[in-house]
């Protein structure tokens, strides 16, 4: 029951062009329900958000109306650049570190899996 509620919360969740903030954020089911501590990593990223606490603020507050914990990685910026059908995930967020961009890169490449995918440790 909590992994196929679980599989409901997209994996990739971000903007569809430009560059913007992301951050790596662990899901998991409640302790109290039928399989806790099921858990799996999401990435967002929005250009809206001036902060990296911005997104993961917005997003742990409606996952957890929806029952589940969350706790955020680290964070990173994307450069999505759609018509060349490339992102690349670098640098990282000041408050929560850098997200591991090899996790997010994988995620990213299951959503888009006709984009050239790349990631790097540099840059801020």
């Amino acid at each position: 029951m909590a992994a196929a509620a679980l599989a409901r919360v997209p994996d990739v969740d971000m903007d569809a062009d430009g560059v913007f903030k992301y951050v790596l954020i662990r899901v998991r089911s409640a302790p109290s329900g039928p399989q806790p501590g099921e858990s799996k990593e999401v990435v967002r990223g929005y250009k809206w958000a001036e902060y990296h606490a911005d997104i993961y603020d917005k997003v742990s507050g409606e996952l957890q109306k929806q029952g589940y914990e969350c706790e955020c990685l680290g964070g990173g910026r994307i450069s999505h650049q759609s018509q060349d059908r490339r992102i690349h995930v670098y640098g990282y967020s000041m408050g929560f570190g850098r997200a591991q961009h090899s996790v997010t890169t994988e995620k990213i490449k299951a959503q888009y899996p006709d984009y050239e995918v790349t990631w790097a440790d540099d840059g801020y």
